[in-house]
């Protein structure tokens, strides 16, 4: 059996994992225009904290509230195809109005991203503006959904299953209420 000063340990170096793994993937992780890891936002938001409790122990990882989605993914309004198991949909009523619009015309002045018009076979028609891209590219996202990336799912996983078998014998009984997984806004 381990004793408290061994679960704690297990506890930081479980959490450390996963935080690890998870910017790993946010580094690594490809989307059409860079990677997961645009502004380093979610990236330098994830942490964690153990605290003793009267049951045990308590532990918290945590991140910015849309890395919830990024990982997840979203349902979108018309079609749920590019994540049929997210819990989150656009088009439920619960978001922020016009907040999909706003980050994507943040990120394509960042990025420099400008469509152009259509135009007959063999010319070039003019740039679209900033504000015409980014409202495109929302209302593509906003009717299709986002693809979940599994970015933070995929490490916890792989490092619950690899938590010691005392730790789990011990803690089973309650384990939902031993390891509070919390993604919080920070």
């Amino acid at each position: 059996m381990l004793n408290s000063k061994e679960v704690e340990e297990e506890l930081n170096k479980f959490a450390k994992y996963v935080i690890q793994q998870s910017r790993n993937n946010l580094t690594k992780g490809a989307t059409p225009y860079g990677t997961y890891n645009d502004t380093g936002s979610l990236y330098n938001s994830l942490g964690h904290f153990v605290d003793r409790t009267a049951n045990g122990y308590a532990l918290s990882l945590e991140m910015e509230d849309y890395g919830k989605f990024k990982d997840r993914g979203v349902k979108g309004k018309d079609t749920s195809k590019k994540a049929p198991n997210s819990p989150y949909r656009f088009g439920s009523g619960t978001g922020q109005k016009g907040g999909l619009t706003d980050a994507m015309q943040k990120y394509v002045r960042r990025k420099g991203i400008q469509f152009r018009e259509r135009k007959k076979k063999g010319e070039k028609g003019r740039f679209l503006s900033y504000d015409q891209t980014a409202f495109i590219i929302a209302r593509s996202i906003y009717k299709t959904g986002i693809k979940p990336s599994m970015f933070f799912t995929t490490p916890f996983l792989r490092a619950f299953k690899r938590l010691p078998d005392d730790l789990l014998k011990a803690y089973s009984l309650g384990i939902d209420r031993q390891i509070n997984l919390k993604l919080t806004k920070r």
